[in-house]
């Protein structure tokens, strides 16, 4: 079988869910590659020439090998006026590439003019036209090469991100044309949220044979007549190239759970779509990040998980990866205990996610997040002091938030300067399928019918475009606010905010 993660998504780490995917199927005696598409892809459009139209795409094209070079360099990320120089140049030479072809390309998105993600029949389109696509010199040559060598009976596409989606469908097309026997097969967090939806049924008749929601080891293992087992198996990353990256080393990435253990916030997609919580054995977890680690030695742990469980970050403290590691956590008693912070810390504990969303005891009581202030309070100070990173997501617009609850935010920020690394400012989308929507008067947020957000009256008379102006007016011009801000790693954000806040 051959497994390929699609343009376009961030190249800083591997992708995971496919390196999962091969662990699986080699344990089982199944022959399988993988190929990074979206790696290979950004590397072959910024080798290409190209014609410059002004000082700085001159430069940046003239400097690109340099720019990708430094930003696979520790030192680079001693000084964020380099890297960000370094990023902005090489994402120069991308963007100037996208126009010619029409389209908007930067090293984390991917859109067309006259197509959309959200619309079926633009993917179908796009499938029915390959050669329209701005990849195609490059993944028909790949294609080529590596099917008409052995050509596998399944092609497995790895659909996370609507910045893959249009790039995928391309690719399927070219796959249904030069190679119309092979089994095409769709699965990835994007199309687990399709299949999720109420009523769904695959779309892409024709061309696409199998789609898969959730976790999809036993979906192949079945498709490809193996017997369906419960055995745990570490992910196989060794078909992918680790050292090419835009990270100064490999970066591991893992999932210690699907889903999420809370799983009760109000408006949360993860509630929407009811994603079962299926946690790995911590245990398991140490001996896989293990196995991986003797053999690959990454320069960083990235956890994928919706939050690292408090087990999880116990058996971590009691037994080191030995290697520095990040990752999503919920705020709770845990963190509220300096003991457990300083334990972390020794683990290797270089930054954690933390999705706060309000700074307004009263709307986080109404979104059901389960997070008291005062704990939040402790937690972040007792992470500074161990001498941990925190990245704080903040999420704006709510049903339940009005601009004096959001100013409440504001407020708890100001207070928590000092042990605020980063920051996230988001602007609140409604689930389209959550039992919410239909109390706010919905209307389409997308114009297509696989979109995943609808649009809504805000029930305070608090609208978006209100919103972006309080973020934009008020919230990020304050001068503390603005220096958290300013840390964020342009692009990248909290993929190698890690590196940052080592320093």
């Amino acid at each position: 079988m051959l497994l390929i993660f699609p343009p376009v998504a961030k190249p800083g780490e591997p992708p995971a869910g496919i390196a999962k995917l091969a662990g699986a199927l080699k344990r089982h005696a199944i022959p399988c590659h993988l190929l990074d598409m979206n790696l290979e892809g950004l590397l072959y459009l910024l080798d290409q020439p190209l014609a410059a139209i002004d000082t700085w795409t001159r430069r940046a094209a003239r400097n690109r090998a340099v720019n990708i070079a430094a930003l696979r360099t520790p030192s680079t990320y001693l000084s964020l006026d380099r890297y960000s120089r370094a990023v902005s140049d090489v994402n120069r030479v991308l963007e100037v590439a996208g126009k010619k072809s029409g389209v908007m390309l930067s090293l984390a998105d991917y859109q067309e003019e006259q197509r959309a993600p959200v619309r079926s029949r633009d993917l179908i389109d796009a499938a029915g036209h390959p050669e329209q696509n701005i990849f195609y010199s490059y993944f028909s040559r790949r294609l080529q090469e590596v099917l008409g060598k052995t050509v596998p009976s399944h092609v497995g596409f790895s659909l996370n991100y609507l910045s893959q989606a249009l790039c995928t469908f391309s690719m399927i097309g070219f796959l249904r044309k030069e190679f119309p026997d092979v089994k095409i097969v769709l699965g990835g967090g994007l199309v687990t949220s399709w299949m999720r939806r109420p009523g769904s049924k695959n779309l892409f008749e024709g061309l696409v044979d199998h789609l898969v929601a959730g976790p999809g080891e036993n979906a192949l293992l079945s498709l490809l007549g193996a017997t369906r087992s419960q055995e745990h198996c570490p992910p196989d990353f060794s078909s992918l190239p680790l050292g090419s990256y835009f990270s100064p080393g490999f970066v591991l990435p893992y999932a210690g759970s699907s889903g999420c253990s809370w799983n009760r916030c109000s408006f949360c997609p993860e509630t929407a779509e009811g994603n079962p919580y299926f946690p790995v054995a911590p245990a398991h977890a140490l001996a896989d990040i293990a196995h991986v680690a003797g053999k690959d030695r990454p320069v960083l742990l990235h956890l994928l998980d919706n939050a690292v469980s408090p087990s999880l970050m116990r058996a971590l403290a009691a037994d080191p990866p030995g290697v520095p590691w990040y990752g999503f956590a919920r705020i709770g008693r845990e963190l509220a205990d300096p003991d457990f912070c300083a334990a972390l810390k020794r683990s290797g504990c270089a930054l954690l996610k933390l999705g706060l969303e309000s700074g307004d005891q009263e709307v986080l009581d109404a979104l059901q997040k389960g997070i008291d202030l005062e704990t939040a309070s402790q937690a972040l100070r007792n992470l500074s002091r161990a001498g941990i990173a925190s990245y704080v997501y903040l999420l704006f617009g709510t049903p339940v938030e009005t601009v004096g609850k959001a100013r409440k935010t504001l407020d708890f920020v100001l207070r928590h300067r000092d042990c605020i690394t980063f920051l996230n400012l988001a602007v609140f989308n409604m689930p389209a399928f959550g039992t919410e929507a239909g109390s706010y008067d919905a209307s389409p947020f997308y114009e297509g019918d696989l979109s995943l957000y609808t649009a809504f009256r805000h029930p305070r008379g608090w609208e978006r475009r209100q919103v972006r102006e309080f973020l934009d007016n008020e919230f990020k011009r304050d001068p503390a606010v603005a220096a958290i801000v300013k840390n964020d790693p342009p692009l990248f954000t909290s993929n190698h905010a890690p590196f940052f806040g080592q320093h």
